[in-house]
């Protein structure tokens, strides 16, 4: 059983629907359940066809109601563990699964918390980590970060994410490539720089603005692709109108496949403030055979290797951040990295590898049936996941 807070499209949520698709198709039940209806539905975010999906429809931060209707879905299906995405989700859990012989396990996605009141919130968080047989986390070094806040559990892994790495291939022509740069306004000498991600403050877009116009100032025909929207679209804009640099600038605004944006770029950056616990945006343009420019937070360094699939900068340094991109400018040296990119996502970061891994945690963590010593094993021929996890 698969619980989250809502149907956002978070990054907590895309990672669920995986697992859980991942897990249905090796032949293991799994039923997916959200706390608050927030908008969003199961199609935004890709559920299979006919999998369970129950809404608790929280009402209030901790409602009983949907606590109690939780521990009656937990009795009447028996799962043999609970998998609680982030803090929220994990309290609902802990609190339902009283009495019932489900394990619980819980992955957490953040490190840094921007808010006062998000801080405080770990810190009544931090019982119900402590109470979960399995903690997983998806870099060492967020692992790291919380061990040393006292969040973990009685088992603490870390399983990196990883994407469809068949969904996102690039697999567009340069005559497709030509057309789309020409639909936003590019053309093919552009060096087109590309960042996606919502925007909002930790995500540091004025620092792209600012480094296209240094490069300009270079004698690079720079411009930044920013795929998203967000609360500071026109304070981004104003940035560039003063630094002169408004008609190399470009925001596409809100995209529901973020694939052909990726595709125009010759390279893709992060160039957050706040700590990029392990960046999929990262590792949709590394699949996309996009090098990689990364601030130096977070799992960075477990997914960009210098050199060989892009390049680190320290936050901020907007210095730095420009050397980088000069380098990357030649086009030979990009598109080499960005093959690397793609072997490395192959290698390290296909979704089928983290679903693998998942499948293998959480069959060591199912309860042992009383009998189980009386029954023979399976069949190898008979259908994957008969005797699997429910």
């Amino acid at each position: 059983m698969f619980v989250t807070g809502s149907l956002h499209r978070g990054g907590a949520e895309r990672h669920t629907v995986a697992l859980i698709n991942g897990l249905a198709s090796r032949g293991h039940r799994c039923d997916a359940v959200y706390v608050q209806d927030r908008g969003g539905t199961v199609c935004d975010l890709g559920l299979r066809d006919r999998l369970p999906v129950h809404c608790l429809a929280a009402k209030t931060y901790l409602d009983v109601r949907a606590m109690n209707s939780l521990a009656a879905l937990i009795r009447r299906t028996k799962p043999s563990v609970i998998v609680a995405a982030n803090p929220y989700a994990l309290m609902y859990a802990t609190l339902a699964r009283r009495r019932a012989r489900a394990r619980l396990l819980t992955t957490y996605h953040s490190t840094v918390l921007p808010s006062l009141k998000e801080r405080l919130q770990m810190l009544a968080y931090r019982p119900f980590f402590w109470a979960a047989d399995c903690a997983v986390f998806v870099c060492s070094e967020q692992r790291r970060y919380w061990r040393r806040r006292a969040v973990f559990s009685r088992r603490n892994e870390v399983v990196h994410n990883g994407i469809d790495e068949t969904r996102f291939r690039n697999t567009y022509s340069d005559e497709e490539r030509s057309k789309l740069r020409r639909g936003l306004g590019l053309s093919d000498g552009d060096y087109v720089i590309g960042i996606s991600a919502w925007l909002r403050p930790e995500k540091n877009h004025m620092q792209l603005v600012e480094a296209v116009a240094r490069l300009r100032e270079q004698g690079f025909p720079a411009r930044a692709l920013m795929i998203g929207d967000g609360e500071l679209r026109e304070s981004i804009e104003a940035r560039a109108r003063a630094l002169g640099v408004e008609r190399h600038v470009v925001i596409t605004g809100s995209q529901r496949d973020v694939r052909p944006c990726v595709a125009v770029c010759d390279v893709v950056v992060l160039c957050s403030v706040a700590v990029e616990t392990f960046s999929l945006a990262a590792l949709e343009a590394m699949a996309m055979e996009k090098p990689v420019i990364h601030s130096d937070l977070g799992g960075a360094r477990e997914m960009v290797f210098p050199g060989q699939n892009g390049f680190l900068f320290p936050a901020r340094d907007t210095a730095a951040l420009v050397q980088r991109l000069a380098t990357l400018a030649d086009r030979d040296l990009a598109r080499r990295m960005g093959r690397a990119a793609r072997a490395i996502v192959e290698q390290r970061f296909a979704e089928e590898t983290m679903v693998g891994r998942y499948e293998t945690l959480l069959l060591e963590l199912r309860p042992v049936e009383p009998d189980s010593a009386a029954v023979p094993e399976p069949d190898p021929n008979r259908t994957r996941g008969r005797r699997g996890l429910r």
